[in-house]
């Protein structure tokens, strides 16, 4: 691997980003439910329980990834306030839609966690931690409805490059040299 692995943690002034655990696993099986339920909620259907994650099914992906991130030397990292054990949601580098060599920057928040600038901030904290693997771009796929993460990607730097779709409609692309 050309890069240097992505830092399995790191702090901010308000906020501790660490790698998934075990007991991450209610945190992000609650922030599955939320994201099916604003699914549901944009689309003027029913929450779809196919969709929904059971606790071990919940454990067995927080699990994976903390195991996989040696691997693959990106990852997502579990946002907290300092100082404490709340899951506030997850801020990382993915493959998604990109490559290993340019990935994306994803961020999920619970939604009490919404409106307080912590994607924004641990954004910036991956950012910085993505600059010292070598790597020289990051991109990040948001659906067109997304206004809050364009708010984050435009107070990060990021730049609409342009746009795909698929099934589910348009997902603009926005870039970041590093």
């Amino acid at each position: 691997m050309p890069y240097a692995p992505l830092a399995d943690a790191r702090d901010t002034d308000r906020l501790s980003l660490r790698l998934w655990d075990e007991w991450d696993a209610d945190g992000y099986r609650l922030l599955v439910r939320e994201r099916e339920e604003a699914r549901a909620e944009r689309e003027g259907d029913r929450v779809d329980e196919g969709r929904l994650l059971s606790l071990d099914a919940a454990r067995a992906e927080v699990t994976g990834a903390r195991e996989n991130a040696p691997r693959r030397g990106i990852h997502c990292l579990t946002l907290r306030l300092r100082g404490s054990d709340e899951f506030l949601g997850y801020c990382g580098l993915v493959v998604g839609r990109s490559t290993i060599d340019e990935p994306e920057l994803a961020y999920e928040l619970l939604r009490s966690a919404h409106g307080h600038g912590y994607a924004t901030e641990a954004a910036a904290a991956v950012v910085d931690a993505a600059r010292e693997t070598g790597r020289d771009r990051l991109w990040s796929t948001v659906r067109t409805w997304n206004t809050p993460s364009f708010r984050v990607l435009d107070k990060l730097g990021f730049r609409r490059d342009h746009s795909t779709a698929d099934e589910l409609g348009e997902i603009v692309w926005s870039m970041l040299d590093l």
